[in-house]
């Protein structure tokens, strides 16, 4: 026996699918809304680089702490560990004393010879998050103070040739646009010591970015340079 489907039962069943492929599609990864503490919600233009160096963590960290096996591939709204589970509520509470009380700062060396008098354009906590320091192609950069080498690489756009190192449980100091590199990620460093020489990578002139961050926040280094 041929049994016809009547033409209104087939649209409605296709109408129903497509409704049901609309509903799946907005109930993507949500992009807004609470995180716990110590994580934090991807934005458009993200990549662990960035993510990391605004919460002064390495990308290897980042990536093994949310068991990522492909650490370029991360996506929109989706929530990441960036905070140690045992130092996330202390460091949230030391953060406002971090960067305001005089008495809890880590003095720092300038990161270049005659660094203060070479100042070509200052913090404002906007549009630029360090300072940048002129210089001759080849000029020493070296290491603000005692620490570890987070990062020696050039992956994070806008940085060029960028060193990241993290001197105590809240403090960062990053140093971008570098022509070489004289330390390598894990290697322990003195302050003083020479770490990579002044170069143009990745931005139009030779140059030095230099920027402080305390609980992954840049702050104005000034106060903190002798």
């Amino acid at each position: 026996m041929n049994i016809q489907i009547p033409f209104y039962t087939t649209l409605k069943k296709h109408a129903a699918l497509l409704s049901l492929a609309v509903l799946a599609a907005c109930a993507g990864t949500p992009t807004d809304g609470p995180v716990p503490e110590g994580h934090y919600r991807v934005q458009r233009g993200d990549n662990l680089y960035r993510i990391g160096l605004r919460f002064g963590q390495s990308p290897n960290t980042l990536a093994a702490w949310n068991n990522l096996r492909d650490p370029s591939k991360i996506e929109v709204g989706q929530v990441l560990r960036v905070r140690s589970t045992s130092s996330s509520t202390s460091s949230s509470r030391s953060h406002s004393t971090s960067t305001v009380s005089p008495t809890n700062r880590l003095h720092m060396q300038w990161p270049v010879d005659d660094g203060k008098a070479n100042i070509i354009k200052a913090y404002n906590g906007t549009s630029n998050k360090g300072i940048d320091i002129s210089g001759v192609r080849g000029t020493p950069i070296r290491a603000a103070a005692d620490g570890k080498v987070l990062y020696a690489a050039e992956g994070l756009r806008g940085y060029g040739k960028l060193i990241l190192i993290s001197h105590n449980s809240n403090t960062l100091t990053a140093y971008a646009h570098n022509d070489t590199f004289l330390v390598r990620k894990g290697q322990t460093v003195k302050a003083g010591q020479a770490i990579a020489t002044m170069g143009s990578s990745d931005t139009d002139r030779v140059k030095l970015h230099f920027e402080v961050r305390i609980n992954g926040k840049a702050v104005n280094p000034t106060p903190y340079l002798n």
